[in-house]
């Protein structure tokens, strides 16, 4: 076998272990809270929204806390629905064991319906879901 064949084994073998890797991680990867708050104070959700009107707020937030490995560093994706209607979509990083992150919806009048807010890997798995009622 020649030098190269062997060497361009190697690599091969070393990226489907690198591959098997980051699979792992990112099915590590765990949800320990999320909710639709309408604002966040140092870091945290001050509520968690399942009923609300499109006037009492200019905005809503989706708050995801993670535990993971140490070493984590991948993204998720956090997708709006408005009555299953994908109306949002927004690519967070997740990095380290304690990991917090949100992402901010504007609210509009006539936004009124069954609403959704799903956390999803970047294999598109739906890690969590969360959902609310907007008048």
């Amino acid at each position: 076998m020649s030098r190269t064949t062997m060497l361009s084994i190697a690599t091969a073998v070393l990226l489907a272990t690198l591959a098997g890797w980051t699979q792992s991680w990112a099915g590590d990867l765990k949800i320990t809270e999320m909710a639709v708050t309408t604002k966040i104070v140092k870091g945290n959700p001050i509520d968690s929204v399942r009923r609300i009107s499109s006037t009492s707020v200019k905005a809503l937030y989706c708050f995801t806390r993670f535990s993971a490995p140490e070493d984590t560093d991948t993204t998720i994706k956090q997708i709006w629905y408005l009555n299953d209607e994908s109306v949002a979509e927004y690519e967070l990083p997740v990095k380290g064991a304690h990991w917090r992150t949100y992402s901010r919806k504007a609210v509009e009048k006539g936004l009124s319906g069954q609403w959704r807010c799903d956390a999803v890997d970047n294999e598109g798995k739906v890690l969590k879901s969360v959902t609310f009622t907007m008048n």
